[in-house]
């Protein structure tokens, strides 16, 4: 047993070494699983320092990670991990005049080019996981992306890198070589094969398979050059210094639509001949599978006429002049070529042209979104990533997908496409199900006949994506046997005792080594009861976490709302894929007995606020609301709850006496310690005060549903939401059934009293039944609760459906739907701020829409994540500053920023309450917004 307390007193960063946290780390997003021996989150570079001198005092490999996206198994391994990601992410140098940065390994590419924008410049190695894809992992990847036909791979790109060697050393990598030993045997190496490398080296711009020897042979070796691609085998980068090129600041784009796939791949080699700075294929399976997804729907049907079998996105970059004419150029050419609407003497298809800034941006929102798109698909076989990174010239392109796709058919299966099509590379996934022996056998036949074609056509089977294990193996078969001695010599030469990332580019295992997958040998996923219906998903629960293919899009630092709590810790824990994967493994036996109730599940999920986003942002739809819901329940039935969590569970039948008593219960909180010792409530925190209802009785045409926020602490907003809607004509009463008012019973779900929970819905649903038989409108003031009843509740309520839920409307829905007439205010600025769940259900514009409406009104959604506080998360002692920092992310800054005259509107009561804490800044329901300017 090694001792990692020893590392961990010498390194300021943290030490992770239990089986849950190991487990977070195994997976990429390859198909291979290898549970690391530990991991190591390093604070300044001393730590890695100290990280590679325990691994060499141990006998221990040391891998280094980024963002943990790879798709080849480059960052899996029984080894000290290294993740850069969290600290190692600064710019260090910048010289906007020269044009020229240097940064640490872990910052992320799209955090590089927001800094890089506002001087004009960014790094144009532009791959589709920009958002978390590290600088420090491109590197070792030789990245390339879209517009690799104008800038290139990441070696071009690069100017020099500083890295540590196996030894502990650390030297400077760059086009001068320092005249090292090392340097000089190295060059003597390449130099002694140069023939051979001229001999077997594919000549195609993607081919970043082995080790560049080719930068060393010649005239000016460049030692960096060798460095990029080495997938972490050589050294361990401290610095990249990168190239900056000048933004693209006009473009346009055009997509091209074929009626079959080959004629896509034919027409790439004369669309590059009009210089455009991308060709990009989109297929008929990404189409379908786009149009499934909610967030991708409406842009796909914006952008795709008919029903192509391949789009060709063709994207130029000149003056707006120029852009105009290659796009005209572009039409004429698909008619030269064959493709043109309504001409019966052509074959069906042309060009959608888009010029519109924003428009193109969606349009290559969903190209970029690719890889998840293609692996949304809800069945037990699945697109494998291992021959998807062939390249070969651009004449042979359309011979090459039509005899892969023939190997495919031949082992009963087909492939999904995408490619990088003005450079010739494919990202081709055949669907298999790697559960079953036959499909792994399967998946080898397919990759030995994959890359025999691609040497028949004079390509590359590493084209993009690396080596790591899938692909590693196959060296030979590309580069033959001198080639691959080659490499392993380069290897020994820097890391004689493979410390570094061992496994990887030379001396691979078996790429079909089934104990080193995801789903190895007796894999089996353990059934259990569960609160929801997980029968969507083949395996149920397990199925669901699955879903989950590691790809990293909840990484992301800005838009939208995924992920919260990671955005604040960065932490792998704290992140969607942290936790699908432990619900993964805790579901496939691979966390012991029981791990749903444990105090490490319960870990895993203590900073997962429940907003929702997920379902919507990521591409995979992974709940992990719903799955965090599922944990809770299977605690709190083994642990029951302590006595705060009792308290706010039970608040829909505690309020009313509260509300009664509100004199005493509401000087509580002049007490904040004794609350904090007592309950876990922060003493930080301004508790919200009990009110006396309003007499809630009476018909209507709409009736309100008063949930337990605004019945007993907001009642004004209720009374505000009479009036406004007595504005639009109709008369207004409130939803009631006898004894307890109604409830949601969200409290009681997300504290895991699912049956308490279940009880308060049934009661409520039946009152909606009737009311909704009777042809009534119910509207809910407060979103977390009203859209209960489209999400949970169908799951929950027997003979509840989503559709009957969708007929519960949220304040804002109908007030967008019934505007006021007449209605004016002086000019008036408010900032909208919407509540996660309206977000996640795809409502939040109606509370801009309803204020747009009003004269004079200008409304803006401010671009946040969640606020923070999401019910009693804010208020625990433990998680009130992780709540604090989420507001701090975007919300709180943006609200600061606004004049003082500017209206801030946030229909979510937590929403509210953390907006006054942390800003002082007075919120408004949009209902009370809307009074006020009724009564002027």
């Amino acid at each position: 047993m090694l001792n990692y307390k020893s590392l961990a007193q010498r390194i300021e960063g943290d030490v992770l070494t239990g089986d849950y946290d190991r487990g977070r780390y195994a997976t990429d997003a390859s198909i291979y699983q290898i549970v690391p021996k530990a991991v190591v989150v390093p604070k300044r570079w001393d730590d890695v320092e100290a990280a590679l001198s325990f691994a060499r005092e141990a006998g221990i490999p040391v891998l280094a990670r980024g963002g943990g996206t790879s798709q080849s198994g480059q960052t899996v391994g029984d080894a000290l991990v290294v993740d850069f990601s969290k600290h190692l992410n600064r710019i260090r140098e910048y010289d906007p005049e020269s044009g020229t940065v240097r940064v640490e390994p872990g910052l992320v590419l799209d955090d590089l080019n927001r800094r890089l924008k506002v001087d004009g410049w960014w790094y144009p190695v532009d791959v589709s996981t920009a958002s978390r894809a590290t600088l420090g992992g491109m590197a070792a990847n030789n990245s390339c992306g879209s517009r690799s036909i104008r800038y290139g791979k990441m070696q071009d790109n690069l100017v020099a890198l500083e890295a540590m060697l196996a030894d502990g050393s650390v030297r400077s990598f760059g086009r001068e070589p320092a005249g090292s030993a090392l340097d000089s045997d190295l060059i003597a190496l390449a130099n002694r094969d140069a023939d051979e490398i001229a001999a077997r080296f594919p000549n195609v711009s993607r081919r970043v398979g082995g080790y560049n020897v080719d930068a060393l042979v010649g005239a000016s070796p460049n030692m960096a050059h060798l460095m990029v691609g080495s997938e972490g085998t050589l050294g361990l980068t401290k610095t990249l210094d990168l190239a900056l090129s000048p933004v693209l600041t006009h473009k346009t784009l055009g997509v091209c639509h074929f009626p079959t796939f080959r004629a896509a791949m034919d027409a790439a080699q004369h669309i590059v001949k009009l210089d455009p700075v991308a060709v990009e294929l989109v297929d008929h399976t990404m189409i379908r599978l786009g149009r499934e997804i909610p967030q991708f729907r409406p842009i796909v049907d914006a952008f795709v006429r008919g029903a192509p079998q391949a789009l060709l996105l063709v994207e130029f970059a000149e003056t707006p002049a120029e852009n105009r004419r290659r796009l005209t150029a572009l039409g004429d050419l698909m008619a030269d070529l064959g493709f043109l609407w309504g001409d019966p003497g052509k074959a069906e298809g042309g060009v959608v042209e888009a010029e519109d800034p924003a428009f193109q941006a969606q349009i290559w929102g969903v190209r970029t979104q690719g890889l998840n798109i293609m692996m949304s698909m809800r069945a037990e076989g699945k697109p494998v990533s291992f021959v998807e990174d062939c390249a070969v010239p651009l004449q042979h392109l359309a011979d090459f997908t039509d005899q892969l796709t023939e190997v495919f058919r031949k082992h009963g299966t087909d492939g999904t496409w995408y490619a990088h099509a003005s450079v010739g590379l494919l990202h081709v996934r055949p669907v298999l199900n790697l559960r079953q022996e036959m499909d792994v056998r399967s998946m080898r036949a397919i990759a030995e006949e994959a890359f025999d074609l691609v040497a028949r056509f004079k390509g590359s089977h590493s084209g993009e994506h690396g080596d790591g294990i899938v692909r590693s193996e196959f060296h030979e078969r590309m580069f033959g046997t001198r080639m691959v001695r080659l490499f392993e010599e380069v290897k020994d030469r820097f890391d004689p005792d493979g410390v570094l990332n061992p496994g990887k580019i030379v001396r691979a295992p078996k790429m079909d080594d089934r104990s080193l997958m995801r789903w190895p040998e007796g894999y089996a996923q353990r059934s259990i009861d569960t609160v929801f219906d997980w029968e969507a998903w083949p395996g149920g629960l397990a199925g669901a976490a699955e879903m989950c293919n590691n790809n990293g899009a909840c990484r992301k630092s800005t838009g939208g709302v995924m992920c919260p709590s990671f955005r604040v810790t960065g932490n792998e824990r704290d992140l969607t894929r942290g936790r699908a994967n432990t619900v993964r493994l805790a579901l496939t036996g691979q966390l012991g007995d029981d791990p749903f109730a444990s105090d490490d599940m319960a870990e895993t999920m203590a900073l997962c606020v429940g907003c929702k986003a997920c379902k919507s942002e990521c591409p995979m739809s992974v709940d992990m609301a719903r799955m965090k819901t599922e944990a809770q329940a299977a605690r709190c039935k083994a642990h029951g709850l302590p006595l705060r969590d009792q308290v706010i569970a039970n608040l829909p039948r505690l309020a009313p006496f509260a509300a009664k008593a509100r004199s005493v219960v509401n000087a509580a909180g002049a007490f904040p310690s004794v609350l904090e010792r007592t309950m876990g409530i922060s003493r930080t925190r301004r508790l919200p005060r009990f009110q006396a209802p309003i007499p809630m009785s009476g018909d209507g045409d709409v009736l309100l549903f008063a949930d337990t926020f605004n019945r007993y602490f907001d009642p004004a907003n209720l009374a505000a939401a009479q009036r406004v809607i007595r504005h639009t004509g109709l008369t207004v009463g409130f939803v009631d059934a006898p004894g307890r008012p109604l409830c949601c019973g969200r409290t009681y779900l997300s504290s895991g009293m699912v049956e308490r929970a279940r009880s308060e819905l049934t009661r409520t649903v039946e009152a909606f039944r009737s009311a909704l038989d009777q042809g009534k409108t119910i509207v809910g003031l407060e979103p977390s609760c009203t859209l209960m009843f489209r999400d949970e509740a169908p799951d929950l309520v027997p003979g509840w459906t989503a559709e009957m839920g969708a007929q519960v409307l949220t304040f804002a829905e109908y007030m967008a739907q019934h505007p006021l007439e007449g209605v004016h205010m002086a000019d008036t600025t408010v900032l909208v701020h919407g509540h996660c769940h309206q977000k996640a259900q795809g409502v939040a514009s109606a509370t801009v829409a309803a204020l747009s409406q009003i004269g004079g009104v200008t409304a803006q959604m401010i671009d946040s994540s969640c606020c923070g506080m999401a019910g009693q998360f804010g208020y625990q002692a433990e998680t009130d500053g992780v709540s604090r920092q989420m507001a701090e992310l975007s919300l709180a800054p943006a609200i600061r920023a606004a004049a003082p005259d500017t209206q801030v509107v946030a229909d979510g009561f937590s929403c509210r309450c953390q907006i006054k804490d942390v800003t002082d800044r007075k919120a408004d329901n949009l209902a009370v917004f809307l009074d006020r300017a009724i009564s002027g």
